[in-house]
């Protein structure tokens, strides 16, 4: 097995693809409708990364469709940056939520924001 992507709940697809691509930098591969979900996805890629983050967003009336929690038991995800302080003032500036700012955790760099949905990204080199 090869871990490949990983999906996560939205509650505004437009507002999700937004923060991905303009405040985090990754490109938009797509975006489809499911009828079978009554929902819809969206693909995106952080470039230099095989890895493919899936924004499902589902309507009400979708069997999928529960009251949303944030992260639904997803803790974080994680993003290398080459300078954490730097990588943290640029999202931050772009309108990015802070979490936890930039600190250092056994010697290595860390910061945290949070995405449109209350999902936390970590930043870390």
């Amino acid at each position: 097995m090869k871990f490949t992507y990983i999906g996560i709940c939205v509650k505004d697809m437009e507002e999700s693809i937004r923060f991905y691509t303009e405040v985090i930098g990754m490109k938009f591969l797509g975006r489809q409708k499911v009828a079978t979900t009554k929902g819809e996805t969206a693909g995106l890629q952080s470039p230099g990364s095989e890895l493919i983050l899936e924004l499902n967003y589902y309507r009400e009336g979708s069997p999928y469709a529960t009251p949303y929690e944030p992260g639904e038991g997803l803790d974080h995800m994680g993003f290398k940056v080459d300078n954490v302080k730097v990588a943290f003032e640029e999202l931050r500036g772009k309108g990015a939520e802070v979490a936890i700012a930039p600190f250092n955790e056994m010697g290595a760099p860390l910061a945290f924001v949070r995405d449109p949905n209350g999902i936390w990204i970590e930043l870390y080199q």
